[in-house]
């Protein structure tokens, strides 16, 4: 069996967050998904566990902490050209999503292309396109930030 990853999101508005992933080209898996729970399938690897706040609570102990106004991880979602990182920002957008939120550089032409958005709970997503010939030559020096 090959190895999957599940992000887990505690959500808010179950069947809003189903529509919204749903508008994205996720798709629902109803084997895995109830009144507390959907279950959507970005790839054969990957599916975003949606889980409403009194669901996801039976998981950890710790408190949910607001996605809105803070951050606490950036989920990147790698594209096959920087059309598709347009096709999905764009489509966040019309789904009620709030879109390039960062400031990242967003010209198209350069060897990666990225843009942003949040989910209806305020989840960051980061579809990003790397040109497959800068990504052959590996990772550049990492920039340092004066503390």
């Amino acid at each position: 069996m090959a190895r999957m990853i599940f992000v887990n999101l505690p959500v808010t508005d179950l069947d809003r967050s189903k529509a919204f992933y749903e508008a994205l080209g996720f798709r629902n898996e109803p084997k895995f998904s109830n009144e507390n729970a959907a279950m959507m399938q970005l790839s054969d690897e990957i599916a975003v566990m949606l889980l409403t706040h009194q669901f996801y609570s039976t998981f950890t102990p710790r408190p949910i902490a607001p996605p809105h106004g803070t951050s606490q991880v950036l989920l990147c979602i790698s594209c096959d050209s920087p059309e598709e990182v347009d096709r999905i920002t764009d489509a966040a957008k019309a789904a009620g999503g709030k879109t390039d939120l960062s400031p990242i550089d967003q010209t198209k032409g350069g060897p990666m292309y990225g843009r942003d958005f949040e989910d209806p709970d305020g989840h960051q997503w980061e579809p990003m396109w790397m040109d497959p010939t800068f990504a052959e030559q590996g990772a550049h020096p990492v920039e340092t930030v004066e503390a």
